[in-house]
């Protein structure tokens, strides 16, 4: 695990993108071009003096897609994922591609809006869960999700055989790989949102639970259609 800290004593870097690109233990590359995100990476190296353990965090916001395209202004949810450059790879175009690596959620106390020189927004956080030694163990979540991910419906899954492997591993905390499943296999962005936002580990386990519950049946539903029960030129799908 990275000794890396947060420091929630002053703003933090903000990069809003449409869903939940991040959550903590998971990584993300992404390209940077836009002259303010451009400015916010440069910022946040400068800070560390090009030790990246010692960069000023990014943390990855939600646009809120709720309000409707009437709205000008982009307005962003209030939970977030804190991250890390992991890895930096500057470009003869002035643009970067960097590896973010998820640290912890967060909550929007209020925002920092671009003011002079600075192009990109920055956001006064707090914290909204523990740290990931203090969560709970849940070995009957484990277990159950265990059970989902090895039945023969979601081994068909791309990341099932990867989140069985992070699974059986002791040396991952229970809630560690209750986010990298729910970053790898959960698709739906109103669940990952909810997992985002969520602090209480416990209550990540029951959505993520009940996320391959869902997908176990809508699997086994499409395995009993055969192709004789087919409408005439029709599929179910």
């Amino acid at each position: 695990m990275s000794s890396y800290r947060v420091d929630f004593g002053k703003p933090v870097a903000l990069f809003p993108l449409p869903g939940v690109s991040l959550l903590p233990h998971g990584a993300q590359p992404l390209h940077i071009f836009e002259p303010r995100y451009r400015q916010m990476v440069e910022a946040c190296l400068a800070s560390g003096n090009g030790d990246l353990d010692r960069a000023d965090p990014i943390a990855m916001a939600v646009v809120d897609g709720r309000r409707g395209a009437e709205v000008e202004e982009i307005s962003l949810r209030e939970a977030v994922c804190v991250g890390r450059i992991a890895r930096v790879e500057r470009l003869s175009s002035g643009r970067f591609n960097i590896l973010l690596h998820g640290l912890c959620r967060a909550r929007i106390d209020e925002l920092d809006p671009p003011v002079d020189d600075r192009l990109h927004l920055r956001g006064w956080l707090r914290p909204i869960e523990p740290e990931a030694n203090e969560a709970p163990p849940m070995p009957e979540a484990r277990r159950l999700i265990r059970s989902l991910l090895g039945n023969e419906r979601l081994r068909r899954l791309a990341a099932a055989g990867m989140a069985i492997e992070w699974l059986d591993r002791d040396d991952l905390p229970t809630s560690v790989v209750l986010d990298l499943i729910g970053f790898a296999v959960v698709k739906d962005e109103a669940i990952r949102y909810r997992l985002l936002e969520q602090g209480d580990s416990r209550r990540r386990a029951e959505t993520v639970a009940g996320e391959l519950q869902m997908l176990d049946r809508l699997v086994s539903q499409v395995d009993r259609q055969k192709f004789a029960d087919w409408p005439k030129g029709l599929s179910w799908n």
